[in-house]
C-alpha cells in the first residue's frame, strides 16, 4: 500500500528516511523534470522531424531509459546507500560510482550559472516594462539594425533584403550585451573578470540551494512541494494563454503536425538526440537516483515509483512543447517570419526567444516574472539532487567523520563550486557553460551506464538482482520480469553501446553560432573533463 501519511520513526537511524512518500516521489519528479523539459525537448522535436521525433523518444524511453531508472532506484533502496557505497556489493565496480559523483560536480558548477541567469532575468522583469522591449538602451548596438514588431523599421539599419533588414532583436541584445557582456570567442584574452550582476545573482543561487540543503533529506523534502509542483501551474497558464494569440495553430502545425516529416527515421542522428535527450530528462546514470533512493524505507514500491516518475516526465515534455510552441508560433507570426526562423538552440531559447514572445504579450512583466521563477524553480529541483548526491558520496565514504557535520560539508561544497564557476560568469562565461555542458553529459555518461549494466547483471548477477528487488516489493511471477530481463541484459546494453560508437565515429569539434570550430585548447579541456570521470572507473 502506497501510504503518504507522515511516519515519525525513521526505519535507518543512522541516515535517516523520507518523512513520507510524497516526500520522495516530488523529490524524484523535481530532480528528473528540468530545464531541459521547457526548451530542450521541444527544439529537438522539431530539429528532428516535429511528431517524428516523438517515435524514437519513446523507444528510447521504453529500451533504455525506464529499466535504467528503475535499476538505480532499486540499488539504491535496497542498499540504503549513496552512488559510491552501494559498489560494496561488487568492489571492483565503485569507480563507476565515484565516475557518477564526479560528472554530477561538474554539472553542478554550470547548472547554477544557469539558475543565476533565470534570477537575474526575473528581477529585471520587476519593472512596468521590460528591459528588452525596446532598442533605445545604452546596450543596443548602433551598428546593427535592432527591430521590433512585424514591420521591421528602416531607420538606421545598414542594410536590407527584400525589405526586410538584417537586424537583431532587443532580446538578443539584452542577453548578449547586457546580461552576459558576451565576448567574441573563448580565448583567454577575452575571459574578462566576472560579471557583477550575474555574480551576485549566482552567490544568492548558492545562498538558496545551501539553505535548503542543510538538513538533508528533511529539508529539502519539503521545500519540494513548491519547486516540484510550481512549474505545472505556470506551464498550464502559459499554454491555456499560448492557444488563445493569434499564429498559435501554426506553432503546433511545427511542433507535431502537418509538418513531421517521417524520413528523418532514417538518419541515426534523430536516435542519437532521442537517447540523448532520455538520459538528460530522466537525470538517469548520474547518481543522483540513487542518492534519493537511498533514503527509501526497505519495503517501498520502487517498481510504481520508477512507472510513474518516467510517465510523469515524459508527459512534462510534451506538455511543456504545446505550452511553448503555441507562443512561439505566435511571435512567428507577429514577425512574419516561418518557425524555424524564430526557434534557437541551446540556452538560447530560453533567454533570447522566450522573453521576445513573453515581450508580445499583454501585462508582459507579470508573466516574465512567471516564467522566469518557473525556470528558476526546475533548476533548483535539479541543482539539489545534484548537491546531494556529491554530499551523501562523500558522507557515506566517511561516516564517522561527516555524518554530524554536514552542514559544514555543504558549506565546503557550496563555497569552492561557486568559485569554480566563477570563470562562467566571465565575458567568456556563456562558451565554458556550453563546453562543460557538451562533454561531461555526453560520451561520458553512456559509457557509465553501460559498465552499471554489466556491474549489475553480468557480474554480480542480473537474477540476483531480481531476487534483491523481490525482498523489497514481493514475489513477481516470470511474464513480469521477461522485459526487465531482456532490457538489462541486452537491449538497453547494446543500443547504449551502438550510440556511443556512432557519436565517437561522427565526433567533431565544438562550433560557435557562426560553424567556426572552438580552439584546439578548448577541446583539450573537455576531453581533459571526461578523462577525470573516466580514470576513476578502475578505482
Amino acid at each position: 500500500n502506497i501510504s503518504f501519511v507522515k511516519e515519525n520513526k525513521d526505519e535507518n537511524q543512522d541516515r535517516g528516511n523520507w518523512d513520507n512518500k510524497a516526500d520522495y516521489l516530488l523529490s524524484c519528479i523535481g530532480y528528473a523534470v528540468g530545464l531541459g523539459n521547457v526548451w530542450r525537448f521541444p527544439y529537438l522535436a522539431f530539429e528532428n522531424g516535429g511528431g517524428a521525433f516523438l517515435i524514437p523518444y519513446i523507444i528510447m524511453l521504453v529500451f533504455a531509459g525506464l529499466p535504467i531508472f528503475f535499476m538505480e532506484v532499486a540499488l539504491g533502496q535496497f542498499s540504503s546507500l549513496g552512488p559510491t557505497s552501494v559498489w560494496k556489493f561488487n568492489p571492483m565496480f565503485k569507480g563507476v560510482g565515484v565516475c557518477m559523483v564526479v560528472l554530477s560536480a561538474f554539472v553542478g558548477i554550470y547548472y547554477n550559472v544557469i539558475i543565476a541567469y533565470t534570477m537575474f532575468y526575473f528581477f529585471s522583469s520587476l519593472t512596468s516594462n521590460l528591459p528588452w522591449e525596446t532598442c533605445d538602451n545604452w546596450w543596443n548596438d548602433t551598428l546593427s539594425c535592432c527591430y521590433i514588431g512585424i514591420n521591421l523599421s528602416t531607420l538606421g539599419c545598414p542594410e536590407f533584403v527584400k525589405g526586410k533588414s538584417r537586424g537583431v532583436s532587443p532580446t538578443e541584445e539584452y542577453w548578449k550585451n547586457y546580461a552576459l557582456h558576451q565576448a567574441p570567442n573563448i580565448n583567454t584574452e577575452n575571459t574578462g573578470v566576472p560579471n557583477v550582476n550575474l555574480t551576485l545573482s549566482l552567490i544568492v543561487a548558492w545562498i538558496v540551494v545551501f539553505y535548503s540543503l542543510i538538513r538533508g533529506i528533511k529539508s529539502s523534502g519539503k521545500v519540494v512541494y513548491f519547486t516540484a509542483l510550481f512549474p505545472y501551474v505556470v506551464l498550464l497558464i502559459l499554454l491555456i494563454r499560448g492557444a488563445t494569440l493569434e499564429g498559435a495553430y501554426d506553432g503546433v502545425q511545427y511542433y507535431i503536425g502537418s509538418q513531421s516529416d517521417l524520413s528523418k527515421l532514417k538518419d541515426a542522428n534523430v536516435w542519437k538526440a532521442a537517447a540523448t535527450q532520455i538520459f538528460f530528462s530522466l537525470s538517469a546514470a548520474w547518481g543522483g537516483l540513487i542518492a534519493l533512493s537511498s533514503y527509501n524505507k526497505f519495503k517501498n514500491n520502487c517498481f510504481f515509483d520508477a512507472v510513474l516518475v518516467c510517465s510523469v516526465n515524459c508527459a512534462t515534455s510534451l506538455f511543456a512543447g504545446f505550452a511553448i510552441f503555441t507562443v512561439l508560433g505566435h511571435m512567428a507570426f507577429k514577425l512574419g517570419k516561418p518557425v524555424n526562423e524564430v526557434v534557437q538552440s541551446s540556452f538560447g531559447l530560453a533567454f533570447v526567444v522566450y522573453p521576445e514572445a513573453i515581450a508580445k504579450l499583454p501585462i508582459s512583466p507579470l508573466w516574465a516574472i512567471l516564467f522566469f521563477l518557473m525556470l528558476f524553480t526546475l533548476g533548483l529541483d535539479s541543482q539539489f539532487t545534484i548537491l546531494e548526491t556529491v554530499s551523501t558520496a562523500i558522507i557515506d565514504s566517511f561516516p564517522r567523520q561527516l555524518r554530524n557535520r554536514r552542514w559544514q560539508l555543504m558549506l565546503l561544497l557550496s563555497v569552492v563550486m561557486f568559485l569554480l564557476g566563477l570563470v562562467c560568469v566571465t565575458d567568456a562565461g556563456i562558451y565554458w557553460v556550453d563546453l562543460i555542458d557538451h562533454y561531461a553529459a555526453g560520451w561520458g555518461l553512456l559509457f557509465v551506464a553501460v559498465m552499471e549494466l554489466f556491474g549489475v547483471c553480468y557480474i554480480y548477477g542480473g537474477n540476483r538482482f531480481i531476487e534483491d528487488i523481490e525482498m523489497m516489493i514481493g514475489k513477481k511471477n516470470w511474464w513480469f520480469w521477461l522485459y526487465w530481463r531482456a532490457c538489462w541484459f541486452f537491449i538497453s546494453p547494446l543500443l547504449l553501446i551502438a550510440i556511443l560508437v556512432w557519436s565517437l565515429v561522427t565526433f567533431e569539434p565544438m562550433k560557435y553560432a557562426d560553424k567556426t570550430p572552438y580552439p584546439a585548447f578548448a577541446t583539450a579541456i573537455g576531453w581533459l573533463i571526461i578523462a577525470t570521470a573516466l580514470l576513476f572507473i578502475p578505482v
